[in-house]
């Protein structure tokens, strides 16, 4: 009997121990990350960043439910630079990106590059990419030769096909005129699954995204996953499904609504599968609104300028991320942070290493889940980030409060306004003369340079600016940057 009541007692103490061990596997599983990557969303295109016009209330909520971050940007207003800078957390001048890549680019993503999907990789992610991938259409660039298992997209963006409307306009003066683009193709994996993208296939693409997005959360809901979900929308030409196209003021507002659903569909899903409380969903955009096409184009609200400057319109993003129990719900943050702290950021999150060359990105776990939210410092700040645009110039030096602008050639509506019709008007060209400068806790909309008044933090910019000439180059100054890679080129 003593014997029997000893074993019992015995297997009693095992099966606890294996409930407690299955309990602990379970509450330290790495979290699955989810990064929503939208096109040419300016800064007051959504509702918790004062949008005026459109309600998308699935972003309310992720907003309610997580942290919105008022000072996110971007190191560049273009979109390859942009993605490459996301994906890899260096700046892109780095890794030798610049601009958007076309159909006829014979360059991409360099292999000796590490992706956030590889980082994901690492620690057995399932790793998935749907949408725009823009970083080389030729096979050694794209997304399943660098750390994605699935890849479901277009290669480039939406308008990269023959209705651009520069291809339109030409042929109707010469009908025989060859267009600029070829057709737009659809990829899956590595192989061309749709040759000819039209615009009935365009109003399918946001649903059509987020559909196979659900498909790989579910299917892969028992392991850790890393979804990158980078729409075309709202990159003109502007499309939407039949259950959002003419419901809204206009396509814009209709794409706007479209990307909510979206959203609101993987946080469903998340919450159906209880997988939200270890999920780190971020959503943002790769610059801010293409201000040429007028209704057709977003907001960037109270900020200077938009997509292809170096202002706080081009740069500066909305950003929100939703993590309940770890991010502290309802809350913002103003604290100065960049699409290149995402990765590090991650792998500080599922406990893999960084790559083992230079990268540019700080991990910014404190500042997504910190509960005692930092003021603006007086000075510079902990850290600097150099903001390019044109052909490898450093245009401008971003720090927690402070914005350095040198002199370079920005294009501008002035006091202009675009098009209803889904056409662009031509940009004029404005010049930055001497250097400038920027206090953006106080002057949000650089309206007011206030370099003669801070001689000192002019002083301590400048020389962190030649640190980066010095790391990154800068073609105006005709410097040759020591830390840049080779990008990738087809052999």
């Amino acid at each position: 009997m003593r014997i029997a009541t000893l074993l019992a007692c015995w297997f009693g103490y095992l099966s606890a121990c294996l409930a407690s061990s299955i309990a602990s596997a379970a509450e330290v599983r790495s979290p699955n990350i989810v990064v929503i990557f939208i096109d040419d969303m300016g800064y007051a295109d959504i509702g918790p960043f004062g949008a005026q016009g459109v309600v998308t209330p699935h972003l309310d909520r992720m907003a309610k439910e997580g942290r919105k971050f008022t000072d996110f940007i971007v190191p560049t207003a273009v979109c390859s630079a942009s993605r490459v800078a996301l994906l890899t957390g260096c700046i892109h001048e780095r890794v030798g990106i610049r601009g958007a890549l076309g159909p006829q680019a014979k360059i991409g993503i360099s292999s000796s590059e590490t992706t956030m999907a590889e980082i994901c990789k690492s620690k057995g992610y399932a790793t998935a990419c749907f949408g725009k991938w823009h970083l080389g259409h030729h096979a050694p660039f794209l997304p399943t030769r660098h750390g994605f298992d699935v890849y479901y997209g277009l290669p480039y963006s939406n308008d990269m096909w023959p209705f651009h409307p520069e291809d339109i306009a030409a042929r109707k003066t010469n009908p025989a005129r060859k267009p600029n683009y070829p057709n737009l193709p659809m990829f899956e994996g590595e192989a061309i699954v749709d040759a000819e993208v039209t615009a009935e296939d365009q109003k399918r693409m946001t649903r059509d995204y987020t559909q196979r997005a659900v498909q790989f959360i579910t299917a892969n809901s028992q392991q850790p996953f890393f979804l990158y979900l980078p729409h075309n929308m709202v990159h003109v030409p502007l499309y939407s499904s039949e259950d959002f196209e003419g419901k809204g003021a206009g396509p814009f507002v209709d794409a706007v609504r479209e990307v909510d659903w979206s959203v609101g569909e993987i946080l469903k899903t998340l919450d159906e599968l209880h997988l939200s409380e270890n999920t780190l969903v971020v959503f943002t955009s790769d610059n801010g609104p293409w201000l040429s096409y007028g209704s057709h184009a977003g907001s960037a609200g109270p900020l200077r300028e938009g997509k292809g400057t170096s202002w706080e319109g081009g740069i500066r993003v909305p950003a929100i991320m939703r993590w309940p129990g770890k991010i502290p719900s309802g809350t913002q943050s103003d604290e100065l942070m960049s699409t290149i702290d995402l990765l590090p950021t991650i792998a500080s999150l599922i406990g893999a290493s960084l790559p083992s060359h230079k990268i540019d990105g700080q991990d910014m776990t404190l500042t997504m889940t910190r509960t005692d939210l930092k003021p603006p410092p007086d000075g510079i700040g902990d850290r600097t980030i150099p903001i390019y645009y044109a052909d490898g110039q450093l245009q401008a030096l971003r720090s927690d409060r402070w914005k350095m602008v040198f002199p370079h050639t920005y294009r501008s509506l002035g006091d202009r306004q675009g098009k209803s019709d889904g056409t662009p008007i031509a940009y004029l060209n404005e010049s930055v003369e001497s250097t400038e400068l920027y206090d953006l806790v106080s002057d949000i909309g650089e309206k007011n340079n206030v370099a003669a008044r801070h001689p000192e933090i002019v002083q301590q910019l400048e020389r962190l600016a030649e640190e980066w000439r010095a790391d990154l180059g800068d073609s105006l100054q005709k410097k040759k940057g020591s830390g840049v890679r080779p990008v990738g080129k087809l052999e």
